[in-house]
């Protein structure tokens, strides 16, 4: 299970270049359900994301490589990149996506939780703009399907 709250940012964190990095790509074979494939650095997945906002069901199986680029045509849509800083915040991980072209500058926080409980708890930082949770133009298979524009 999947329980996560997204955000817009109002301004990038002072010294992102100090935290780890990744450089994410992917794209989508269906969007209802999700059923991604994902380029994390050098390691690739097929995800299957269930209905939801807030929580859903996610499991993840790993790809070889040529797997990966077999299926990546057969997907419909935008592929997404973008790069994803992991960025400590009172006992949770940032996960900060910093989109590339067609999508720039668009750039959205992710935060997951052990708990429904918990996310609603969670006080985000400063600067941190909107809660975009619920709002599915800021989900990626959203972004996949539709031009790039800002939503």
């Amino acid at each position: 299970m999947e329980i996560e709250r997204k955000f817009t940012v109002r301004q990038l964190p002072d010294r992102l270049s100090q935290y780890p990095v990744r450089h994410l790509e992917q794209a989508y074979l269906n969007t209802e359900p999700v059923i991604r494939i994902r380029r994390e650095d050098d390691r690739f997945y097929l995800t299957y994301k269930g209905s939801g906002m807030l929580a859903r069901e996610e499991y993840n199986l790993p790809l070889h490589e040529e797997s990966y680029r077999h299926l990546l045509p057969k997907c419909d849509g935008n592929v997404i990149s973008k790069k994803r800083y992991l960025i400590p915040f009172e006992g949770h991980t940032i996960e900060l996506d910093v989109f590339d072209a067609p999508f720039s500058p668009l750039v959205i926080a992710e935060v997951e939780f052990e708990t429904e409980e918990a996310a609603s708890a969670f006080l985000p930082p400063s600067w941190f703009l909107k809660d975009v949770t619920y709002d599915p133009a800021y989900h990626n298979s959203y972004l996949a399907s539709h031009k790039p524009e800002m939503p």
